[in-house]
């Protein structure tokens, strides 16, 4: 007999179970997101500051690098080209030579190679003999002459062609720091713009208010020594005209003040003078560029960085300067903060990544950093290094 039972209904209680274990998978998630970013807190605005400064003057001395590169790439494919040329024209006088040898090698075998004994008796007579034994002898010694020409040529040419191989393996290593080194300034470059980018409205406006506070500062230190430098040079004014009219006490009303007095003072000037008309230039060049952008790498005329400027200012007035801040460090003569005039070169951090030209009165012209346009800015708004006259 069939059964006529009610089928028992099936209750599913996995549901539940996998439902709390997805909440609890959530929760722990949720949780973890929340603790990582308790563990990594928000930097400060001035730690911010901090960190995209040492990353401009981080990208500021590979730039300095990438100049020593590319210049000594440039220097190096010059010395390349003229290497290679120089084998190219002695291996065309090794043709040359080849040639000489192969025609006498030929005029030889259709001689058929006779001996003087069997020349001497073939002879119509015999001073004909002795005749065109001499001449043989002249044409022996060009053969000697041109195979000695050969191995020469051909030894310089070895040596040439060793030297251009030499030297393009140079090329080739010097070529490769430049391209790491322009790897390191973008790689420093975008992380620097990735802090600042992630900064918001708020946070950049603290931090424009804290180069704000900075620049004044820098201004204040510079108002400083322009009164300290002009009371110096007030004193050193008074000072000679007080030696002049004391020399002209003694020499009696002034008589011979002129041999007396004169040669000392005028040489300085006449050097002070020479000195003073080509920073004028060189300062008028750097007026020029205000407004222009900063571009790692650059020297002109459209932008700069720190060294491109320097260098193509001094070039007004004549001066060559070296390509990097390393190098025109090391150009003229050094001078001290408070002795600096006019056109002098001053270097900042211990790097010496960054050069300006100083105006006079505490301030400078350069091309701060990328980002920002060649500008006047106060010498103490970086760490100075040193000074130096180039001329």
């Amino acid at each position: 007999m069939a059964s006529h039972r009610k089928p028992r209904t099936k209750v599913r209680t996995t549901t539940p179970a996998v439902g709390l274990t997805t909440a609890a998978l959530a929760s722990v998630t949720l949780l973890s997101t929340q603790s990582a970013t308790a563990a990594e807190p928000k930097p400060a605005v001035e730690e911010v500051q901090k960190k995209v400064d040492a990353l401009y003057r981080q990208a500021g001395a590979a730039t300095q690098e990438y100049n020593r590169a590319k210049a000594a790439s440039a220097s190096q494919q010059t010395k390349v080209d003229t290497l290679l040329s120089d084998v190219a024209k002695r291996t065309e006088k090794i043709n040359e030579a080849r040639r000489a040898l192969g025609s006498y090698a030929a005029a030889q075998y259709r001689n058929g190679g006779i001996g003087p004994a069997a020349t001497f008796f073939l002879a119509d007579n015999p001073q004909g003999y002795f005749d065109q034994s001499r001449l043989m002898d002249r044409a022996t010694e060009r053969q000697q002459r041109s195979v000695t020409e050969f191995r020469t040529q051909q030894a310089s040419a070895a040596k040439k062609r060793a030297e251009a191989v030499k030297s393009l393996e140079t090329l080739t290593e010097t070529q490769a720091t430049l391209a790491s080194s322009k790897k390191d300034v973008q790689t420093k470059l975008t992380e620097a713009r990735g802090l600042l980018s992630r900064l918001t409205a708020e946070e950049k406006a603290r931090l424009a208010e804290l180069e704000r506070k900075k620049e004044a500062e820098a201004k204040e230190k510079a108002a400083k020594l322009a009164a300290r430098q002009a009371a110096e040079a007030k004193e050193r004014a008074e000072a000679e005209e007080k030696a002049r009219e004391e020399a002209a006490k003694e020499s009696g009303d002034g008589s011979g003040s002129g041999t007396g007095t004169d040669p000392g003072p005028g040489t300085g000037s006449g050097t002070d003078s020479g000195y003073a008309a080509k920073a004028e230039k060189v300062l008028a060049f750097a007026r020029a560029q205000i407004g222009k952008p900063y571009v790692w790498g650059a020297s002109g005329p459209s932008s700069y960085d720190c060294s491109g400027l320097t260098q193509a200012a001094w070039r007004e007035a004549g001066v060559t300067l070296p390509r990097t801040t390393w190098d025109q460090v090391e150009v003229g003569t050094r001078v001290a903060t408070s002795d600096l005039k006019p056109g002098d070169l001053v270097f900042f951090y211990d790097d010496i990544s960054h050069v300006g030209i100083y105006k006079g009165d505490g301030m400078m012209i350069h091309a701060p950093k990328p980002g920002a346009n060649v500008r006047e800015e106060s010498i103490y708004y970086m760490p100075i290094y040193g000074s130096v006259r180039p001329a």
